[in-house]
């Protein structure tokens, strides 16, 4: 697995290196710039990093406390081209440490380094080619994602984070406003997003988006193919059909639609077909500062062959955002799910100074998490609890 990424890397190198030196003459043998293009368009390096740290005090379940650690180092390298043309690459790790507490003489430690992006694109005014360890995202629901394919961003993290995915990135702009996308992934062995089962490490996925422009909004569809591990009897891959199709419209206030359809060609029961659709909405009103609210309520399907009401979920959202002074904001978000009729409750409050930022989170939510996207993980946000992280940004 590790040898297939690191060749990516390297086919990803050289593909750099042979545009730029294809723009600037260069030779196997001789880094040769002009002096006069040097001065126009320079090479331009820059470093950054957030260093955060955290305490959480988890009363209803097993560990009691939590104190951690992250540091995400990241490096930019830009060389600019001729005719508005640029080649770019980022590097940033993912460090990581934290220790759980049960009791005074019982406290366990974990920690690891993992690459967090690692890609290098070149983009042109209506051309982008990326290659790497991206992110790669798209549609207009922010708190129930149908189309969170392949990421794993958590609205409730201030932070945002979320792993990347290995692969290549095709987006190409018309001057119409149109957008298109084309991907392929490989290498990549954890599940992502909402898959139930982890890809072939035998078979690329494949995938596309066209983004068109519409009245007051902007319409999209979205296909993506991978073959699936089975551990079931007599099967060992399982073809996977995924379909999305996403609205977005600003009139008085913002409306949207995102829905999403999986489909695996071998009956392995309920998980064989599942259909997700969140309707949306946001709003600022004019109270204060100004209040933005977002509501959005989502419905989750599946059953072996089509829609089933008996096999869904549905969940409810509001999120509410309020700035108090420029380094001041507070945010809140309300979940209800429907089936269990169980509320889910996350409140924090945000300080900015300078390049330091400070959370103060607090939760209540049900001891036994039902959200579809993270069921069968360990989640430290089970029942009530407190959170305190303090973030620098350099």
């Amino acid at each position: 697995m590790y040898s297939h990424r690191i060749n990516l890397v390297l086919i990803l190198i050289f593909i750099t290196f042979s545009l730029f030196g294809q723009e600037y003459g260069l030779h196997s043998d001789t880094l040769h710039l002009s002096e006069t293009e040097n001065k126009k368009e320079p090479l331009q390096f820059r470093y950054s990093g957030q260093l955060s740290g955290w305490v959480q005090f988890t009363p209803d379940i097993s560990t009691k406390g939590w104190v951690g650690g992250r540091y995400i180092p990241q490096g930019n390298f830009e060389i600019p081209l001729k005719r508005k043309k640029l080649i770019d690459m980022e590097a940033s790790a993912n460090i990581f440490a934290d220790g759980g507490i049960q009791s005074f003489d019982n406290i366990s430690l974990d920690g690891k380094i993992k690459p967090y992006r690692l890609w290098s694109r070149f983009s042109s005014a209506q051309t982008e080619i990326r290659l790497g360890l991206q992110k790669i995202n798209f549609g207009s629901a922010q708190m129930f994602r149908p189309l969170m394919w392949f990421d794993s961003m958590d609205p409730r993290d201030p932070l945002q984070l979320t792993d990347g995915v290995w692969g290549g990135l095709f987006r190409y702009y018309t001057q119409k406003n149109y957008t298109f996308w084309l991907w392929t992934l490989y290498g990549n062995d954890k599940r992502k997003g909402w898959e139930m089962l982890p890809s072939s490490n035998s078979f690329p996925e494949l995938g596309g988006r066209a983004q068109i422009p519409i009245p007051k909004g902007e319409a999209a569809v979205t296909y993506h193919f991978r073959k699936a591990e089975s551990h079931m009897s007599g099967l060992n891959t399982i073809s996977e059909n995924r379909f999305g199709f996403d609205v977005r419209l600003d009139v008085i206030v913002g409306l949207w639609v995102e829905s999403s359809w999986t489909q695996l060609n071998q009956n392995i029961g309920d998980l064989t077909n599942q259909q997700m659709v969140t309707l949306g909405t946001d709003y600022t009103f004019a109270i204060g500062n100004g209040l933005n609210t977002t509501f959005e309520q989502f419905f989750y399907s599946y059953s072996d062959k089509g829609f089933n009401a008996d096999n869904s979920i549905s969940f409810s959202g509001l999120s509410l955002s309020y700035p108090f002074a420029i380094s001041d904001n507070f945010s809140a978000m309300i979940y209800y799910d429907w089936k269990n009729k169980s509320f889910y409750n996350f409140l924090y409050w945000q300080r900015q100074l300078n390049h330091i930022t400070f959370y103060l989170i607090g939760y209540w939510n049900p001891r036994q998490y039902s959200i579809p996207s993270q069921l069968g993980s360990s989640n430290r946000f089970e029942g009530k609890g407190l959170q305190i992280m303090l973030v620098w940004y350099h």
